[in-house]
């Protein structure tokens, strides 16, 4: 073992002389904009929604199927626990006032960032968490019962499937060199499928919020 020890410390000194030994050289670059490229690119102001649904789409792919895989393993980690008897929830009424106040806030921001993330700074996954964030402040507020009444009846967690699957599908289309013209920079229907994206990834984030919150609720008797 003090062998293997002296072999790292070896190798971290040489790599660490090598960083210091090596030129650092100056990258010529150009004399262009990366942000102007990416928005006419894009077709749209906003340059990280562009960078993320457009020019490294493939990665945003898989960080959509990422969270999925997250929904589906707390599920499958929980399923085999007894659930919880007693329940924690906010009690008194000021709190479940500004509780409420809240996610009605929260749920009007993530309307706001889904539909016009691809115009200012925000976006799909911006608009799920705040989404989810108001989910939360509602659960912790009201019947556990009611919710799970409520995730039933608007089908929810078939919702959140549905989104994911069209998500993939427009998404390889884009990536095959299809794309819906850009329209006016700047003007609400814009960028082409980017802000179908964003409203896709918003449902998505936002729906398997809830399932984990009602998990947790469930088997936890707490977030």
């Amino acid at each position: 073992m003090k062998s293997v020890k002296w072999v790292y410390i070896a190798a971290g000194m040489l790599l660490y002389f090598i960083l210091v030994i090596m030129p650092n050289e100056k990258w010529q670059l150009p004399d262009i904009s990366i942000v102007d490229t990416v928005v006419k690119d894009s077709g749209i102001p906003n340059a990280v929604t562009g960078i993320i649904l457009r020019n490294r789409l493939y990665d945003t792919i898989f960080e959509v199927v990422v969270f999925t895989i997250a929904v589906m393993g707390a599920r499958f980690l929980l399923a085999d626990e007894r659930p919880f008897c007693t329940i924690y929830q906010f009690t008194d009424q000021p709190s479940i006032v500004l509780a409420r106040l809240g996610a009605t806030i929260c749920s009007l921001v993530g309307i706001e960032l889904a539909i016009r993330g691809h115009l200012s700074p925000g976006g799909g996954f911006a608009a799920g968490v705040a989404g989810g964030t108001a989910i939360g402040l509602v659960a912790i507020t009201s019947s556990t019962e009611w919710m799970q009444a409520i995730y039933k009846r608007w089908n929810a967690a078939t919702w959140e499937k549905i989104s994911v699957l069209v998500f993939i599908l427009l998404a390889v289309i884009t990536l095959t060199g299809i794309e819906l013209p850009h329209g006016d920079l700047g003007a609400l229907f814009s960028g082409g499928v980017i802000p179908v994206l964003n409203i896709l990834v918003a449902i998505k984030v936002a729906l398997g919020s809830w399932a984990v919150i009602l998990l947790f609720i469930h088997y936890r008797g707490l977030l």
